[in-house]
């Protein structure tokens, strides 16, 4: 394998280049932390922190073609993996120093569309490792960073491969990594406003004053600490107040009953989708009576009116409670798998360092 000096990625003998490459991109979600912070330089950025979800995900496949003029999808509405696909195919033939050809992209996956759960981000780098695969060529996370952003304008850090990072989606680079996993909690989560999509290019645009900043500088020093002490109820404390800030662009009805249900079973906060209906409310995995406390939250819900979803552990690893396993979804790869997640030129080495889907149907297990 060899490496490239530009930094773009690294890449196998040629003989492990064979035209086909998949690709695949876990979920989130929706974020722990969401809003406007202070760069290395002092100036605003957007920027987010996201709760990875491991078990559900896209997967793409692609299949180059030099016969071909141009790059196709399938399905045909996800403009946005068809967008990035054809950009990295120009980054891989650059750096192989190949010419460019056409090329067709397959994806599948079982992430709910609209519900703030990074569904466009996936599909965008899924897509993007796919045709470096197809290249045998692995491409550096800052690369795959740019094309996604450049794809569709804003991207998930899902390339990140869900280390707790404040990243800003908007520029696709890292403004702080905050550790190596997030505290331990426990996830139980459900769907706001019936599982309703959000049109996020809807949502009315929202201005950022002195006030903001200082509050979310706030809630970052919080989360820090959180991280560093592996501490759930910092954790869920910053998910709740980035939440509440939240409601001002994205009102949920529910919202006022979702807090209170945390209350009264025990959790340690909730977090919010903040593009989306997605949430969940966090436990704290060494609290006495977890799975009562866990069974009660979901019949509070249920009896609200909001459907219970998926219930997941913070760290990809940990277990989820034995009474509502979640095991890896049709369609996706475990993360435990022996297959490589992101194909051939992967093998051997760690992961790379997430309106066009509307037709896709949410599957929530509720809903």
């Amino acid at each position: 394998m060899t490496a490239d000096a530009t930094g773009t990625g690294t890449r196998p003998d040629a003989d492990a280049r064979t035209g086909t490459g998949t690709g695949h991109a876990a979920c989130h979600h929706g974020e722990i932390l969401q809003g406007v912070f202070l760069d290395e330089r002092g100036r605003r950025r957007a920027g987010l922190v996201t709760l990875p979800m491991t078990a559900l995900g896209t997967r793409a496949e692609f299949v180059r073609r030099p016969e071909a003029p141009d790059v196709t999808v399938v399905p045909a509405d996800r403009t946005k993996a068809l967008r990035a696909a054809t950009y990295a195919m120009a980054e891989c033939a650059m750096y192989c120093q190949e010419p460019l050809c056409g090329g067709e992209l397959r994806l599948t996956g079982d992430i709910p569309v609209g519900l703030g759960m990074g569904s466009s981000s996936s599909d965008v780098i899924a897509a993007v490792r796919a045709v470096a695969d197809a290249f045998g060529v692995r491409l550096a996370p800052e690369v795959v960073a740019r094309l996604a952003v450049r794809a569709e304008r804003a991207s998930d850090p899902l390339m990140l491969d869900g280390r707790p990072l404040l990243f800003a989606q908007r520029e696709g680079r890292v403004l702080e990594e905050l550790g190596a996993a997030l505290p331990p909690a426990v996830v139980v989560g459900c769907a706001l406003g019936g599982g309703r999509p959000v049109d996020t290019l809807a949502l009315p645009a929202h201005g950022y004053d002195d006030e903001d900043v200082r509050a979310y500088e706030r809630l970052r020093d919080v989360l820090r600490s959180a991280v560093a002490t592996a501490d759930p109820v910092l954790l869920g404390h910053v998910a709740t107040e980035s939440a509440r800030r939240g409601q001002r662009i994205l009102p949920h009805e529910e919202f006022g009953e979702l807090t209170a249900i945390a209350g009264r079973v025990g959790a340690v906060g909730v977090q919010v989708a903040h593009s989306g209906n997605v949430a969940g409310l966090l436990f704290d995995p060494a609290a006495p009576d977890l799975r009562g406390r866990l069974r009660r939250c979901s019949q509070a819900l249920t009896a609200a009116g909001i459907p219970v979803t998926y219930t997941f552990a913070t760290n990809p690893r940990g277990a989820v409670p034995p009474d509502r396993p979640h095991p890896p979804s049709p369609g996706t790869s475990s993360p435990t798998s022996e297959e490589p997640l992101h194909g051939r030129a992967h093998r051997g080495s760690d992961r790379p360092p997430r309106p066009d889907t509307c037709r896709r149907p949410a599957h929530l297990p509720a809903l």
